[in-house]
């Protein structure tokens, strides 16, 4: 049986009232001693301990102890929801309705990221149910926020079993025609959210995707389709994650950072990648009814061999740049600036249906 525990996480202003407000805290716990822990900033994913094959639980997602941590390194978004659309928008701008619609320009003023300057990530996120597996947390975005048409309701249900499935089920309703590509972005490891980068060289990894979406210098879509067969880029089969990021290490990346073309049918949720680490015999499924996977190793961390200050996470722990990685569920990027795309348009009156399930495990160690 699962238990949810509440308690208090800290203070933080809520940058949509500009008021004092406090972050509560929702652990998920089955009889095992696998647990998620959920915030209301940001609806955060800001732990998840799962046991190896002795049993030994570890944190296997990158976070902080306190909002202090997640303030002073908020360009991460670890752990965080991304919202109202995930990745890149091109120039900030594209066209709903026949009309052209100007987003925040927070990347390098040039480009929309994650929502903007005040993404789902900043906010705080109402509580509206508790239940016996989990909890749901409710945002309300304004019509015009971040220049984004029509207020928007989103709802997520975190929720959690005893095989082992941590499940997100991201619902959004909107009063007026918009744009909408909501996300996750947590960084994990399956040695330990702390075990840096050697570990996950370690990890073998598989996506079930044949094509990946082809970027620009900038990482924004080019509008085509790259076929993986032959390249570092394919991981149809379980692969060494290792091998792969020695092939790559010499590209602009070093690593990477790319979306993945999975392509699972209308209203089914399907396995669309799988990661195992040997070493500690733990495993992590992604199933999704999503289209794309955003894969990246944490390149953009601070560096081990340019001597960069590490990122102080939870207990302690540095994290470092490709001591981690992302799969993250979500439609293509860009996708208003390419109709090829599948589409993020949202009318009243439809359900922005949203749904994965992580499921974690451990299988018995090799000799």
């Amino acid at each position: 049986m699962v238990r949810v525990i509440e308690d208090m996480f800290g203070i933080a202003v809520n940058p949509m009232t500009q008021k004092t407000d406090r972050v509560r805290r929702f652990t998920l716990i089955t009889e095992r001693g696998m647990s998620v822990s959920i915030l209301t900033m940001g609806a955060i994913i800001q732990s998840l301990k799962v046991p190896d094959f002795n049993g030994k639980l570890e944190d296997v997602c990158l976070g902080y102890d306190d909002v202090a941590g997640y303030y002073r390194n908020q360009q991460y978004f670890f752990g965080a929801t991304i919202g109202r659309m995930a990745n890149r928008t091109a120039h900030g701008r594209f066209k709903l309705c026949g009309k052209e619609v100007s987003v925040s320009r927070n990347l390098r003023d040039r480009h929309h990221q994650n929502g903007g300057f005040v993404g789902f990530d900043s906010v705080i996120w109402d509580v509206v149910g508790v239940h016996k597996d989990g909890v749901t947390l409710q945002h309300i975005s304004p019509d015009g926020h971040e220049g984004y048409p029509g207020e928007l309701t989103t709802n997520i249900n975190f929720s959690l079993n005893e095989t082992g499935c941590f499940g997100m089920r991201i619902e959004a309703r909107t009063k007026a025609t918009t744009a909408v590509n909501i996300s996750n972005h947590s960084f994990f490891n399956l040695a330990g959210h702390g075990a840096g980068r050697d570990s996950l060289y370690q990890h073998m990894l598989m996506i079930k995707a044949q094509k990946i979406v082809d970027v620009d210098q900038e990482l924004l879509p080019t509008g085509k389709l790259m076929r993986v067969r032959t390249t570092p880029y394919d991981f149809s089969s379980l692969v060494s994650l290792g091998k792969r990021l020695n092939q790559v290490s010499t590209c602009p990346l070093g690593g990477f950072d790319n979306h993945f073309c999975v392509d699972i049918p209308p209203n089914r949720v399907q396995l669309v990648a799988r990661v195992v680490h040997p070493c500690s015999g733990r495993f992590m499924e992604v199933h999704t009814n999503q289209p794309g996977l955003q894969f990246s190793t944490a390149n953009h961390l601070p560096s081990e061999d340019s001597s960069d200050i590490p990122i102080s996470g939870k207990d302690g722990s540095n994290y470092v740049r490709q001591g981690a990685f992302t799969l993250q569920t979500q439609k293509y990027p860009d996708a208003m600036n390419h109709c090829d795309f599948p589409s993020v348009v949202l009318n009243p009156g439809q359900l922005y249906d949203h749904q994965v399930v992580y499921r974690f495990g451990s299988c018995p160690k090799r000799v």
